[in-house]
């Protein structure tokens, strides 16, 4: 019975921690911070195409 309690146990901190993971997650993406700014994305692009030429 003990081995049933601590199963239990385990997977309900499993879940739950899944659940927290998931959320934070969702919040990160919703915040509407973007990975690169525009600055960055235009310095890529100018080194990019200067080692073309």
């Amino acid at each position: 019975m003990m081995i049933f309690i601590l199963a239990c146990g385990y997977l309900f901190t499993v879940y739950l921690l899944l659940a927290l993971a998931k959320r934070s997650q969702r919040e990160a993406a919703v915040s509407g911070f973007p990975t690169t700014s525009e600055d960055e994305a235009e310095q890529n692009v100018s080194l990019t195409s200067e080692a073309l030429k």
